[in-house]
């Protein structure tokens, strides 16, 4: 078989993703161990990425717990920002007006950090999930709501003119011929905001909470139990890929029923 072809294969790329995970996991064991004057290696700084520790803690039922609440604020966050962001996609593309008149808003407000509202968060929600919903809303809504609007203006007009003749009311044509045809943009701006909402999940989780995976990172600091830190960068950054492999798995199922 052609070299080239068995790379293209999914046995050629699976093969290839394993050894670039392999090439990182090695980077980062040698980061955490200094060389010596003399050519030799010394003693670690940091712990460096540990599969015993990871196997170790997820045999425990306290990290699924942190899990599971991590996840639920992730759904509930998305939940939120599809509910604001698909809307205000559909306003915007389907009139000029209102989009010249809050486009300038809202790409002033998508280029704040989601975690410079914390303080505000905590002041206005007080302290608990309230602010982590509301911070991870807001970081997750921006990439919804501007491939929703994308989505509007890539619409075929043929198609609307054809609900039009058939005196299709406003819901039968959002319903049968806007909605389906946004789809596919509105799964690709989910998971790009899945991406965003998983790396502002840790600070916001660092904020007043008594559960989930960045208040587990602070108990380990002040536990001084840096292998189980460690474990647990390993563990978002593997439950991060498998958010984003599965919503690339459920855009492709959707590419080949449409």
């Amino acid at each position: 078989m052609n070299v080239t072809v068995w790379m293209r294969s999914g046995a050629g790329r699976a093969l290839l993703g394993l050894l670039g995970m392999a090439v990182l996991i090695g980077i980062w064991w040698l980061l955490t161990v200094p060389f010596s004057v003399s050519g030799g290696m010394g003693q670690r700084f940091a712990p460096g990425p540990s599969l015993a520790t990871l196997a170790a803690m997820l045999q425990s039922a306290e990290i699924w717990i942190h899990i599971a609440v991590s996840l639920q604020r992730v759904a509930v966050g998305l939940g939120l920002a599809l509910l604001v962001g698909v809307p205000l996609g559909l306003l915007l593309g389907a009139s000029s007006s209102m989009n010249a008149t809050l486009s300038p808003a809202f790409q002033f407000l998508r280029m704040i950090s989601p975690l410079s509202w914390m303080p505000i968060a905590v002041m206005a929600f007080g302290v608990g999930d309230r602010p982590v919903y509301f911070l991870l809303a807001f970081a997750a809504v921006w990439p919804i709501m501007l491939n929703t609007l994308a989505g509007v203006r890539q619409l075929d007009p043929r198609w609307l003119q054809l609900s039009r003749s058939l005196s299709a009311t406003r819901w039968e044509t959002l319903k049968g011929v806007i909605l389906p045809g946004i789809l596919g943009h509105v799964l690709t701006g989910t998971r790009l905001a899945i991406g965003i909402v998983w790396i502002v999940l840790v600070p916001c989780e660092m904020l007043g909470v008594s559960a989930g995976l960045g208040y587990f990172i602070l108990d380990t600091r002040d536990r001084l139990a840096y292998h189980e830190l460690m474990a647990t960068v390993v563990l978002i950054g593997l439950l991060g890929f498998l958010l984003d492999t599965a919503f690339r798995e459920l855009y492709r199922l959707w590419s080949k029923t449409s």
